[in-house]
């Protein structure tokens, strides 16, 4: 399955790979380019994933948990405040926790060594088009201004209380009483 590209009739995929063993680096390149995408840049350590991230400007990267200098959860947390792309997590260690954190440093596949090489690009394409789902999600939600809600609170002496609560243009949530005469 050789030509594999971004989205469909885009240009190739540019990957970053950030992995400190030489061996194993280089069968991800391997790997990669055998499916048409471009490895753009290659980290020994997780300092140099970041850099590399800014300077190569990949559409996603592929990061060793366990790298010399920065870790691969941390690499990715820098990566992704900057400049944010899809990552995929290579890495050995598979307990919840571990992955919990990858997760929140804004990680968005995991695969664990030793990964079969038909998984890899799938992986990456994926996160790929579930990282531009969600930008694609955010600024929708940013452009529709929000409905307000209606919602009843019932008091200690079994009175039920409309509210209605919406959001202003500055961000801040506003709540209204709602009189009798004013309800929907």
């Amino acid at each position: 399955m050789s030509g594999e590209s971004g989205s469909a009739g885009s240009a190739p995929l540019r990957v970053l790979v950030a992995e400190d063993q030489a061996i194993i680096r280089l069968d991800l390149r391997g790997i990669l380019e055998k499916h048409g995408l471009i490895v753009c840049a290659e980290a020994t350590d997780g300092e140099e994933a970041v850099e590399l991230a800014r300077t190569s400007r990949p559409d996603v990267a592929l990061l060793d948990m366990r790298m010399p200098r920065l870790d691969g959860i941390e690499a990715a947390r820098r990566i992704y405040a900057e400049r944010p792309i899809p990552i995929v997590m290579l890495t050995a260690f598979s307990d919840r926790a571990i992955v919990e954190k990858a997760i929140s440093a804004g990680v968005f596949a995991y695969l664990v060594k030793p990964f079969k090489e038909s998984d890899l690009v799938p992986a990456l394409r994926a996160a790929v088009v579930r990282h531009a789902e969600l930008l694609t999600a955010r600024r929708a939600v940013g452009e529709k201004p929000l409905r307000p809600v209606v919602i009843s609170v019932r008091s200690p002496s079994g009175n039920d209380w409309p509210l209605r609560m919406e959001r202003s243009e500055d961000g801040a949530l506003e709540v209204h009483g709602i009189d009798d005469e004013a309800r929907p």
